[in-house]
């Protein structure tokens, strides 16, 4: 009886430590004996209020109903987006979206803690001056240019900021300068208007290169065709020439020129009859008309040649008249020369003449009389007289 007494007290003594146990592995005890950090972050421990030390990843024990742990500090990087309306130097409204990326350093996790109530806060006040006087400076094209230098900018006062509070700031990112939608139309409407007017100089040089190069081309062509035809035309003249002597050696002097007239004139037939491009081609056909070609041809000629001796005529006519007219105005030239001499010549007399009268006066001048003029009894002869 005894026997079972015992067992049954062991019995109740094991239970009983099997519910404390399981009452501090799984009850409101064990979490205020253990708590568990995980990796990348901090806890900090308290003693009634007082901190105490920092909790690294892992199973960490504090005293129960003395210590508290705050609530996880993260150690990643972390990254604030920040939306800022500003003003440019020309007075137009733009978003500047910043993105900020920043990160609490394990060994200043007590300053990042305790110095600052809301780190957010503070980043974003210091972002929004930073990139408002930056912009307040620039005009809106000079602002797009100067981006990163905005950036760069932010992420140097933030750094110098923010480092006593334990906060490392990694890098600084200006995504976008939005100004109004307004804005971009006009911007996007000024761009276009350069660029079509780019594109039509470009258009305007190509035409210009081409017809230059057409004209070019065109000119060396006609001149090529008349260096052909003069060549031809001398051609012609020499066999006409030769043919005309051949004809003088053997006898026929007289009638050589209508014989090579009839040449030319059969040989102008079977040309054009072969390069024409009209079908029908209405030419006298009979030898006879060669006769009076030749007398049209001849006195064409002498009609070119009369036309050629009167222009010379009335070029030296012209010539004989402009002489006329440079002998005309040399002699009033030189009339004016001499007119001018002469009255310059008539204007010294009349000075000379002046100038002698005023020295004759003053030799007839005598010292003490009042007037100064010669009295009639002080002149020459006169005291010889009285």
């Amino acid at each position: 009886m005894e026997g079972i007494v015992v067992t049954l007290i062991v019995i109740a003594v094991v239970v009983v430590v099997l519910i404390v146990i399981l009452a501090l592995l799984f009850g409101g005890l064990r979490t205020s004996i253990m708590f568990t950090v995980h990796s990348s972050e901090a806890v900090i421990v308290e003693s009634f209020g007082k901190f105490k030390r920092v909790a690294s990843a892992g199973l960490n024990f504090k005293t129960p109903f003395v210590d508290s742990i705050t609530r996880p500090i993260s150690l990643r990087v972390q990254q604030l987006e920040v939306n800022i309306e500003s003003k440019t130097k020309d007075n137009v409204f733009v978003t500047v979206p910043v993105a900020v990326q920043y990160q609490i350093q394990e060994n200043q996790v007590v300053d990042a803690y305790y110095k600052l109530s809301n780190p957010e806060a503070q980043i974003r006040s210091y972002v929004f001056d930073t990139v408002r006087s930056a912009l307040s400076g620039l005009e809106l094209d000079a602002a797009f240019e100067s981006k990163d230098d905005i950036a760069r900018s932010v992420e140097q006062t933030l750094s110098e900021r923010m480092l006593e509070y334990g906060f490392r700031i990694i890098n600084t990112l200006v995504q976008d300068i939005s100004p109004d939608q307004r804005v971009r139309d006009s911007m996007n409407s000024i761009n276009a208007a350069q660029r079509d007017r780019v594109a039509a100089q470009s258009l305007a040089e190509a035409d210009k290169i081409k017809r230059v190069t057409q004209a070019e081309a065109e000119a060396e062509s006609k001149r090529l065709q008349g260096e052909g035809v003069a060549a031809q035309r001398k051609a012609i003249a020499l066999g006409i020439a030769e043919q005309y002597e051949m004809l003088r050696k053997v006898g026929i002097e007289n009638s050589a020129e209508q014989l090579l007239l009839m040449t030319q004139y059969f040989d102008t037939m079977q040309d054009v009859a072969r390069n024409g491009r009209s079908n029908v081609l209405y030419l006298p056909s009979n030898p006879g008309a060669v006769g009076s070609m030749g007398d049209e041809i001849r006195s064409a000629m002498l009609q070119a040649q009369a036309a050629h001796q009167a222009d010379q005529d009335a070029d030296a006519d012209e010539h004989q008249e402009r002489q006329r007219i440079s002998a005309e105005q040399l002699r009033a030239q030189e009339e004016r020369r001499r007119e001018q001499a002469r009255s310059q010549a008539e204007q010294a007399q009349r000075e000379a003449q002046r100038a002698q009268a005023e020295a004759q006066q003053q030799q007839r001048r005598v010292p003490g009389y009042p007037g100064g003029s010669v009295p009639p009894w002080a002149r020459p002869g006169s005291a010889e007289q009285g």
